[in-house]
């Protein structure tokens, strides 16, 4: 038995594709939508698909404590999956391959492979390829020495987690910026669980961020690990993955779109810029914060 829990906030624009993909791939009154107050008929669009419809007030959304809180509405079951709104099933199988991974007893979490929107360019489509590989793995705590930080990657947009494993490690926390997934996976590892990565369940989902969002983010980012930064001293520092990102790019849009190259080393130095003030983000004036986040909300009680 699975649920499917999916938050939402003026989704209409994406609606179609996405509901229909969900329908074809999961029953209806498995998916429990958690809506923000959209104000583009996202809830009545969701309850004619024969989707459940929560409401959260917008103010009080929060990435881990929102998705927490509809889990008491789910009926215990005994995985919980969670998608976001622009991700798009790829395939009627989709849900099944990923909870296929938890025939595993160990395993407390899986994520599918995210794969470019059609319409994608080329740094959008890149991203997608660097972080979600054609193979799939399981990891375990010590795949640390293997991979560094790379083995706590997991993704909301599309992974599921074993119910009982999740509630046992705390659930997802309600105190963070973003990263709700990424904390829950290093919990789960550090107490014993594995986390798969399903790269036969895929969705379609990327996004073409620009450049300031790009900064933003990596902000946000930031501000995750300085908070959180029992997860650097557990699975490694980011430095040597960033480089290979980079160096993965710039071949990549040398092989596709060299005239890329310029807005890939801005995006790279904002990104750089980014991180490090949401690093030191302790020493910064909360309204700045602000200004400076992709979740300026959260600074409202943080």
């Amino acid at each position: 038995m699975f649920s499917v829990i999916v938050p939402t906030l003026n989704a209409a624009p994406d609606w179609r594709r996405f509901a229909a993909a969900l329908r074809a791939c999961v029953p209806p009154d498995r998916v429990l939508i958690v809506d923000s107050e959209s104000t583009d008929g996202t809830p009545e669009l969701s309850r004619a698909a024969g989707f459940r419809v929560l409401t959260v007030a917008r103010r009080d959304f929060n990435h881990g404590g929102t998705r927490q809180w509809a889990t008491q509405f789910t009926g215990e079951p005994e995985i919980l999956v969670f998608l976001t709104q622009d991700a798009v099933l790829a395939d009627r199988d989709a849900v099944g391959k990923l909870l296929a991974a938890f025939e595993d007893p160990r395993v407390g979490a899986a994520y599918g492979r995210q794969l470019p929107r059609p319409e994608a360019g080329v740094i959008e489509a890149h991203a997608r390829q660097f972080n979600y590989g054609a193979s799939s793995d399981v990891r375990d705590f010590a795949s640390r020495e293997r991979l560094g930080f790379k083995t706590i990657f997991i993704s909301n947009s599309f992974a599921a987690y074993r119910t009982s494993a999740l509630m046992g490690v705390g659930g997802f926390p309600a105190d963070v910026i973003f990263g709700e997934d990424t904390v829950a996976a290093g919990r789960l590892l550090l107490s014993g669980y594995k986390v798969a990565y399903v790269a036969e369940a895929c969705v379609y989902h990327s996004h073409a961020y620009s450049w300031i969002q790009e900064f933003h983010r990596y902000f946000d980012v930031g501000v995750l690990h300085s908070r959180e930064s029992w997860l650097l001293d557990q699975f490694g520092r980011t430095n040597g993955e960033g480089k290979r990102f980079v160096l993965s790019e710039l071949k990549y849009l040398l092989d596709r779109d060299v005239r890329q190259i310029p807005s890939s080393l801005v995006r790279t130095a904002l990104k750089l810029l980014g991180y490090r003030l949401g690093r030191m983000e302790a020493r910064l004036a909360p309204e700045l914060k602000r200004r400076l986040s992709a979740n300026s909300h959260f600074w409202v009680t943080n």
